[in-house]
């Protein structure tokens, strides 16, 4: 899997390794100053999003966090075994959650397992749904190009 595509190999380790530093790194106790914070902020100045609170920016960012995930896992596995990839992901989402336990500054919650899952969901089906319409594609060219190979040889 790793030597059939080494540069889909290093950017998914290479996105691990942001993820892992986003997730598993001590926080600052006061997340005013963190681009999530300000967001919230700015958004609050406008009455059509004042109801969106730092919870709920914070389980969107988890879910965008992982949705390149799911692509990466989908690419690296095969189509076929998107199934896995969606596994790996989740498995991966426990196994963060799971060590922010032992880290002062963090926070275990299973939201975020299931915020963080769903982002990888959306990463497979999104892979799968691009496969699926270039497949569609191709085929419909292939018939186009033996319909005019046909129609010449007559």
């Amino acid at each position: 899997m790793f030597r059939r595509h080494p540069y889909l190999s290093a950017a998914t380790f290479g996105y691990l390794a942001v993820v892992a530093w986003l997730t598993l790194s001590p926080q600052v106790p006061d997340q005013r100053d963190g681009p999530l914070w300000q967001l919230a902020l700015f958004l609050d100045r406008f009455s059509a999003t004042q109801w969106l609170t730092f919870n709920d920016l914070e389980f969107v960012a988890n879910i965008a966090l992982f949705v390149p995930l799911g692509l990466f896992f989908v690419l690296l596995v095969g189509k076929r075994q998107w199934w896995l990839a969606l596994g790996l992901a989740v498995v991966l989402t426990a196994g963060i959650e799971w060590v922010q336990q032992f880290i002062p500054s963090r926070v275990s919650d299973v939201r975020d397992i299931l915020s963080n899952s769903l982002g990888a969901a959306i990463g497979v089906v999104i892979t799968l749904s691009v496969a699926a319409a270039r497949q569609r594609a191709r085929g419909v060219l292939h018939r186009k190009q033996n319909n005019e190979n046909s129609s010449e040889s007559r």
